[in-house]
Parts: structure tokens; C-alpha cells; sequence
């Protein structure tokens, strides 16, 4: 069957379902479960012959809004957090594995930018880092001291001023993602850049291993989590853009709740890399063994957490809705 007249014969029941999904009523949980059933085969369908194609989108976003009143019509008892981190949000963050990807290409292409623009002029890093960064360092370079920077402040004030400016900058990824997804790009581009002139200019001083086995101790999970507060810029972007079948404002408002979930997915993240930034980088006479594995838990927690656990909770829902539809 031809998808323009797959979407004709069942578009009027998708609409209704749709409807009954915006109700501020309690939907019978028998009546929902139904229609959830007849969805999810829909979804079936289309991702079979349909894949990556609006419609197929569109019934994969009825049907996360068909789980969504079905757990909320259960209330089971449990921590609504709880339930946020290891379910709602983890399920949800499966649609944006693409945005997810475009703003890790847009941050590792500016990283490169950055870092072939410090080795083809000289002023270029004092231009994106300052003089005054600068000159600290390289003094901290001739005292054998390079990361010295990271041990001026307390812990604690560390601690609180990298948490509060790294949300600082995920919320400002986040809000200027209403200009079509270019002000998030510019947010990303700006940080990108710097990294790369950033540690250019410690391969340039022959300090690369030591800045790199030092500052990732706490980059890998910052870094990361502004990717991924790029990523809920670039939703809200798309959702202005792309509306598919949604109006143009139904599908804006969409895009900043799903944008904002992601942003508030960071909230935890962000506090672990203040606080390996505030009490653990300043180790910097810790093993190199010990660096390498804080920095590969990291990347491993990300990755587990943005990407794996994802696509896992998606595969075990669509195979529970196949099971449940054949009985």
C-alpha cells in the first residue's frame, strides 16, 4: 500500500486518538489501551514500509503520548524523579538521536576550526582566550605547573561557579534554539572553537598529554552534556521548521517541552562535572592510570545513558506492544 493512502484510510483515526489524547478527562484505561494497541500496529507498519518517513514519525510520537497517559492513568506509587531519569525521559530522548548527532558534527567541526586557526595565526589564541589567560599559563608552563589554574579558587566555590555557568550555558544553547536552530549552532560553534584553539595551544607548549589527561577529567562529561543541551536547541529548531503535521505553534510548543526535558536531563550531569572540576582536576600529581579511568567512566555514562539506553527501552516497549497485540 502506497503511504499517501495508508495515511488516508487511518488518518481519521489517528485524529480522533489525537483528540482524545488532548483531553484534560480521564481516558478509561481500557479505552486508551485499545487504541494504544491499534497505534503501535500502525507504527508497526509504517516503520516497516514507511521507515524514517513523517508518518512514521508522527505515530511514534502518538504513540510515546498513548505510554505516557497509560503510566500516568496507572499513578503508580514511586519517585516522579526517579521515574523521570530511568524511564519517561530515556524513552522520549530516543526521537532526537539525530539532532543528537548534528550537534556533535557541528561541535567537532568547529573544535577542528578552532584548532586549524591557532596553528595558522599566532594571535589566535590570545584573540579567543585572552591575554591574560594567556600569560597566566604560560608562567605556570615555566614554574612546571601548567594546570595551576585549576587549584586558585576553593573547592567549593569552584564547585558552585562551574555548575551554575555550565547550566548558564546549556539554558542559552537551549532558549536561542527559537531562532531557527542558528543561535544553537552559534552557542556550540562558539565553545567548539575555543576548545580547539584551547588545547592547540598546550600541543603548541608540548603539554598536550598533560592538559588533555588533566582537563578531561571533567570536559569529558561538560563537554558532552553541551552537545547535548545543543541537541534540545535543535529540537526546538526543527519543531519550528519542520512542524509536519502539526500546526506551526502545536509543534513549537512540542519542541520547547521536549526541548526543556533535555536541558533538565543535564541538570545531574553538570553538578558531577562541577564537582570533578572543584575537588578532583586540582589533583593533578593523581596517576595517569587513575585520570584514564575517571575520564572512561565518563564518556561510558554518557554514552550508556544518551545513546544505548535509549535505543534499548524502545526496542523492549515496541517488542511488549507486539507481544501484547498478538495475544
Amino acid at each position: 500500500m502506497r503511504e499517501a493512502a495508508f495515511v488516508k484510510q487511518n488518518k481519521d483515526k489517528w485524529l480522533e486518538f489525537e483528540r482524545e489524547l488532548g483531553t484534560k478527562t480521564t481516558i478509561p484505561p481500557k479505552k486508551i489501551s485499545e487504541l494504544y494497541l491499534e497505534v503501535t500496529d500502525d507504527l508497526s507498519y509504517a516503520q516497516t514500509f514507511y521507515p524514517g518517513s513523517n508518518t512514521a514519525i508522527y505515530l511514534n510520537d502518538l504513540a510515546a503520548q498513548a505510554h505516557q497517559k497509560i503510566y500516568t492513568n496507572k499513578k503508580e506509587p514511586g519517585n516522579f524523579l526517579w521515574k523521570f531519569y530511568a524511564e519517561d525521559f530515556p524513552k522520549m530522548f530516543y526521537r532526537f538521536q539525530k539532532q543528537l548527532l548534528l550537534s556533535f558534527i557541528i561541535f567537532a567541526v568547529f573544535v577542528t576550526v578552532g584548532a586549524f586557526s591557532a596553528s595558522s595565526d599566532a594571535s589566535f589564541v590570545r584573540a579567543i582566550l585572552g591575554d591574560a589567560y594567556v600569560n597566566m599559563t604560560l608562567e605556570n608552563i615555566e614554574k612546571n605547573d601548567p594546570m595551576a589554574v585549576y587549584k586558585q579558587m576553593g573547592e567549593l566555590d569552584m564547585f558552585l561557579g562551574i555548575t551554575i555557568n555550565n547550566i548558564r550555558v546549556a539554558l542559552t544553547a537551549f532558549t536561542l534554539g527559537i531562532l531557527a536552530g542558528l543561535g544553537t549552532a552559534f552557542v556550540l560553534m562558539q565553545n567548539a572553537i575555543m576548545l580547539g584553539s584551547f588545547q592547540y595551544f598546550f600541543y603548541q607548549n608540548g603539554m598536550l598529554w598533560e592538559s588533555a589527561r588533566t582537563i578531561w577529567i571533567h570536559g569529558t562529561i561538560e563537554i558532552s552534556v553541551i552537545i547535548i543541551a545543543g541537541c534540545a536547541g535543535l529540537v526546538v529548531g526543527k519543531s519550528i521548521l519542520f512542524p509536519q503535521t502539526f500546526t506551526r505553534l502545536t509543534s513549537f510548543v512540542k519542541g520547547v517541552k521536549n526541548g526543556l526535558k533535555i536541558v533538565i536531563s543535564t541538570i545531574p550531569f553538570f553538578i558531577v562535572a562541577g564537582f570533578l572540576e572543584g575537588f578532583v582536576t586540582r589533583l593533578t600529581w593523581m596517576p595517569d592510570w587513575l585520570a584514564i579511568v575517571i575520564i572512561g567512566l565518563s564518556l561510558l555514562s554518557i554514552l550508556f545513558y544518551y545513546v544505548y539506553y535509549p535505543i534499548y527501552l524502545n526496542k523492549k516497549e515496541n517488542l511488549n506492544a507486539k507481544q501484547l497485540h498478538s495475544v
